[in-house]
């Protein structure tokens, strides 16, 4: 029959969930321990346990060698003839125990025996709750409210121990002792002093595993949870997709008048949760993920980054966004994408900035137009009109307002222009990456001269064709006593005066 002392081993190591021989050998150490303290020693020392009796003694082992060359260590070896005096027949090799005497022991003793043993005992539970719970991380356990630490909550495992930071709760949620909740195992703590296995009402495998336990479909896996973004407390967003063309995803997920999400909110007490169809199109994903807002376009602006810009409108952009920004936070968590939310008019206003930025980019000097002549570009001068793209901008109306600008002069600039720009997209051509912003005003241009021609289209043909007839009437004039005709002058002689009757 065991001894009391036995019995006592036993039932502590039920209660803690451990193998009795741990406790067993904590207590030959402890004992062990004590009496090479007592006894001012540095000998091996071992002790060790009757079950039947309960007596514990305690006694040291040398090891015998065959003469006294061979000692290395005096201490713990002894040498073949006084191992034979003290046990005859002993062999080389062996060992020989020597008792020593347990009742000097006094409290002092005893208290350290004590402290090895609570010591030895606290590490044999911990190894056992390591062993049990190690592997069972992102796992949903059943648990009952056992105590609150001031912001932690610890609940009762059954074999074990579980603390439930702040940080993991959530904000709806108030405990009373006794009371059974679902937890999710999120790990163990090895160097925690007080339980080390930690667990969470705010992980999102609590919402999973809560639709698996109602939905049906989602159980036998007719439909998949692909995502779920969570803040505890306060809004779940969940993208689900159906296998079978003939399941609304949704749908089976709400129940016939939303029996099935009511009961899951009912366990988060109260906590919001939006479901989504999910899409492996990534625009269209983005759209139901940011309901209930209405969103008008996505695009991609960075692929390699993952960056979305959603443009919604003017009406929609807080709801977009959420409160505290939580809906838009919510969606790029359940997508796994940047996004950046902008209203129409925020759009609008961007985009004026970058045509401006762009049409102001680079300006050129208006004498580069050598086809003006030297005396068109000083009116135009005069008139504040000094660069290219300046002119380019410029109506017939507000040309013809300069002093000294008529219709055949208005058709010179329009083609001086055209000339230009035309000339300057072909080097363009040759080396884009040295453009800045004259593509835009050789756009510019082409539709003043487009205005133009539209504007007066017969007055225009018709001054065209008498200034082409002159000026080739004048280039093939040839020059008599060495002068040169001066065709420039008398182009403008004409422009001036038909400039004066208009």
């Amino acid at each position: 029959m065991a001894s009391a002392l036995y019995q006592s081993i036993e039932l502590l190591s039920q209660e803690k969930g451990i193998d009795p021989s741990v406790v067993v050998g904590a207590v030959e150490e402890a004992i062990a321990l004590a009496t090479r303290k007592y006894y001012k020693t540095q000998e091996n020392m071992r002790g060790e346990l009757n079950k039947e009796t309960g007596e514990i003694t305690a006694y040291i082992y040398k090891t015998v060698v065959a003469d006294q060359d061979q000692v290395e260590d005096p201490v713990n070896q002894i040498t073949l003839t006084e191992a034979n005096q003290l046990a005859p027949g002993v062999e080389v090799g062996s060992e020989i125990r020597l008792y020593r005497d347990t009742s000097p022991l006094g409290r002092i003793a005893a208290q350290l025996a004590k402290q090895v043993i609570f010591q030895k005992v606290r590490e044999a539970e911990r190894d056992t709750v390591f062993q049990e719970y190690a592997h069972r991380e992102k796992e949903v356990l059943t648990a009952t409210v056992k105590r609150v630490e001031g912001q932690d909550v610890i609940f009762d495992l059954g074999k074990a121990e579980a603390r439930c930071p702040k940080r993991e709760q959530s904000r709806l949620e108030q405990f009373s002792v006794g009371e059974r909740v679902r937890v999710v195992l999120l790990k163990v703590d090895r160097a925690a002093k007080g339980p080390q296995v930690i667990v969470s009402r705010a992980a999102p495998e609590l919402v999973q595993n809560l639709f698996q336990s109602e939905v049906p479909e989602i159980y036998d896996n007719t439909v998949v949870i692909r995502a779920i973004a969570r803040e505890a407390g306060e809004r779940t967003k969940i993208a689900v997709q159906s296998r079978d063309k003939d399941v609304d995803p949704v749908g089976a997920c709400v129940g016939m008048k939303g029996m099935r999400v009511q009961s899951i909110i009912r366990e988060l007490r109260g906590e919001k949760i939006d479901i989504i169809e999910f899409s492996e199109e990534i625009t269209t994903f983005a759209e139901k993920a940011l309901q209930p807002a209405k969103v008008s376009r996505v695009s991609i602006t960075d692929l390699g980054e993952k960056q979305l810009e959603v443009i919604v409108d003017d009406t929609q952009l807080s709801l977009a966004i959420g409160k505290k920004g939580q809906n838009v936070r919510l969606a790029a968590k359940l997508l796994g994408w940047k996004i950046d939310i902008k209203s129409e008019e925020e759009k609008r206003q961007e985009v004026e900035q970058q045509m401006q930025a762009l049409s102001s980019g680079a300006t050129t000097p208006i004498e580069q137009v050598t086809e003006l002549g030297d005396s068109i570009i000083q009116k135009l001068v005069a008139a504040g009109v000094t660069t290219v793209e300046g002119l380019a901008d410029m109506t017939p109306e507000q040309l013809e307002e300069i002093p000294g600008i008529g219709e055949k002069t208005l058709e010179k600039i329009s083609v001086a222009v055209r000339h230009y720009f035309g000339h300057f997209e072909e080097e363009a051509a040759d080396q884009p990456a040295a453009q800045g912003g004259e593509p835009a005003a050789q756009a510019a241009g082409e539709s003043v001269a487009a205005a133009k021609e539209a504007a007066e289209p017969e007055a225009l043909a018709a001054a065209e064709g008498n200034d082409l007839a002159a000026s080739d009437a004048q280039t093939e004039m040839p020059a008599e006593n060495g002068v040169e005709a001066d065709v420039t002058g008398t182009c403008e002689d004409e422009e001036a005066t038909n400039g004066n009757d208009a």
